[in-house]
């Protein structure tokens, strides 16, 4: 009994975080003609306007592709850069190491807005407009800050004694990092991978400033073009569609791995 509180408190909170999509499913499986209802369920349901939203002329297949390319990229280069990084500013002595650690997490701090117009001028300066270049390059320098934050803070509480015994093996200390610690601190490697997928996977910002052509737009920036099949009031019900398509693999991913999501941000809290 003293814990029904506890459990009504979570439930009340799941409910209102899950809400918003679940309105948003729900009103993906209303007929066209219903997309205002306000009925709880879609009776009858319909796929509409999912079959509108994958219509060849809005071009949003190809849009998904763009945007795990991108996101798949930046994931991958992140992580990679991150990790070497960090291990560097956690194992080795170096002048200045908290001065560049705490430059690098400052720059975290900024909104990606106060830099978009001189962005915007390096990349037409580089004739990047309408590349993947354009958009994976500035997502990287926005998730790459608080990827090398937590993965810093992850290898500062792996044992060096792990390091030293490899070493009295023969491994050199990049066959140390490789061989020994990248593999110990896989949980926060995954972690910081899965949060530099979100994070690329809904960026929006930059992707909407330097794409003006539909075969290199990201899902997100599709969609909110969106005119819909149905003529050009408001399509609401294929942009629910849409927004439910883009939305689903994030869910599936964090429901997937949430326990090493969860390992990975509470490692090193207690030694």
């Amino acid at each position: 009994m003293k814990r029904i509180p506890q459990f009504a408190a979570t439930g009340g909170l799941v409910a209102y975080c899950l809400l918003p999509f679940a309105w948003m499913v729900i009103s993906s499986l209303r007929r066209p003609a219903d997309q205002f209802s306000n009925d709880p369920l879609p009776l009858p349901p319909s796929l509409d306007n999912y079959r509108a939203a994958f219509d060849p002329a809005n071009g949003f297949a190809k849009a998904l592709l763009n945007s795990l390319i991108v996101a798949g990229v930046t994931t991958v280069v992140v992580v990679a850069v991150a990790a070497l990084m960090a291990y560097a500013i956690a194992r080795l002595e170096f002048p200045f190491k908290s001065v560049i650690l705490g430059f690098i997490i400052a720059t975290a701090m900024f909104p990606g807005i106060t830099i978009l117009v001189p962005m915007l001028e390096v990349i037409i300066k580089l004739d990047w407009i309408n590349t993947y270049q354009a958009m994976v390059l500035p997502t990287i320098s926005f998730a790459l800050p608080l990827a090398v934050w937590a993965l810093t803070a992850y290898f500062r509480q792996l044992p060096v004694e792990l390091e030293q015994a490899a070493q009295v093996d023969g491994c050199g200390p990049l066959q140390a990092f490789y061989r020994i610690m990248l593999p110990l601190a896989a949980p926060g490697v995954f972690t910081t991978a899965i949060l530099a997928f979100i994070a690329s996977w809904n960026e929006f910002m930059v992707a909407a400033s330097v794409v003006n052509r539909k075969d290199t737009m990201t899902a997100n920036v599709i969609l909110s073009l969106f005119t819909g099949q149905y003529g050009f009031d408001q399509p609401f019900g294929t942009q629910m569609a849409a927004g439910t398509v883009v939305t689903i693999p994030l869910v599936v991913l964090v429901l997937i791995c949430q326990r090493r999501i969860v390992d990975g941000l509470t490692a090193g809290g207690v030694k």
